[in-house]
């Protein structure tokens, strides 16, 4: 149905910002869980390594799907829901991969920022992060990637986007309509894996 492609140009695009907003917002999220979450700098492990493990753990294990349902009966329908669940979902990949890079990482030159009286956020910024930095952005834009997928299926819960044009079509028993979404989300996915290639390249 290529009369319904006009009318897609806004659900197109909110899906790509629920994606690119739920990926940065993931992205704040793994910040603490990866520190708490990575043996050797965590701060104090018996209680935060455990925990920043456990919260990975849970957001690996329930599926977008649920994430979006659970923020839709809290917050409502609409884009809001499925950036939270976007959010919450990358936690778990993002923060875990980026924990396991800390932990990899050459104590050497940790060692030698401390002996000559570095604090700990100067060991961060000049020690572990140049370290961890290439694979965390390939993390984080694979991520993306993901999310961009994601966010084109969320919508069937009610969470907006692409997905809510393709519920409705597939209500009103539109098969032409339906595949005429599918074939939007296809390029939506494209336009996502070409432009991560360029950043990929780019960047890392």
């Amino acid at each position: 149905d290529f009369a319904l492609f006009t009318e897609l140009a806004e659900p197109a695009l909110e899906t790509f910002m629920i994606a690119c907003l739920g990926t940065l917002l993931g992205v704040l999220l793994c910040i603490p869980a990866a520190w708490f979450g990575a043996s050797n700098i965590t701060p104090f492990k018996p209680i935060t390594y455990p925990l920043a493990r456990l919260m990975m753990t849970i957001s690996r294990s329930i599926h977008e799907i649920v994430w979006a349902l659970f923020f839709v009966a809290a917050v409502g329908l609409g884009a809001l829901p499925g950036i939270f669940a976007i959010a919450v979902r990358s936690v778990g990949f993002i923060a875990k991969m980026s924990a396991e890079a800390i932990e990899d990482i050459d104590p050497g030159p940790v060692e030698a920022i401390r002996s000559v009286g570095g604090n700990n956020l100067q060991v961060l910024i000049y020690a572990i992060l140049p370290q961890i930095l290439p694979q965390v952005l390939g993390v984080i834009i694979f991520e993306w990637e993901i999310n961009i997928r994601r966010s084109a299926i969320l919508g069937l819960v009610g969470a907006g986007g692409l997905g809510l044009v393709f519920f409705r079509q597939m209500n009103t028993f539109n098969y032409h309509g339906v595949m005429t979404v599918i074939l939007a989300i296809l390029g939506i996915i494209v336009l996502g894996e070409m432009f991560s290639h360029w950043v990929r390249r780019l960047v890392i």
